[in-house]
């Protein structure tokens, strides 16, 4: 299923630019940057359980924001997309 996980974190000072590095680096091992804090992930149930507790493990709850936007197994009628940064195909074959 796709997962859309965006987030915001307030970045005044320097342990909330470390939260914000920490979520960042997590959503980049699940997923691909779409925007600058929205990332595509195609995820299994145990995958998006495990990757949403460790987020949550790392935001501050009175200062930061985190959204799970579940697209589900058919979403590929579901995402438009239009402009530069054209994302690949997770699912697709990988050529090396």
């Amino acid at each position: 299923m796709l997962i859309l996980i965006t987030y915001d974190v307030r970045t005044t000072d320097v342990g909330g630019r470390r939260r914000l590095s920490r979520v960042a680096k997590v959503c980049q091992n699940f997923g691909q940057r779409v925007q600058n804090s929205v990332f595509e992930c195609v995820l299994d149930s145990t995958q998006f359980r495990h990757v949403k507790h460790e987020l949550e493990s790392l935001i501050d709850v009175n200062r930061d924001s985190l959204r799970f936007y579940n697209l589900g197994d058919k979403y590929k009628r579901k995402v438009e997309h239009f402009g530069i940064k054209e994302s690949y195909d997770i699912e697709g074959p990988l050529i090396l």
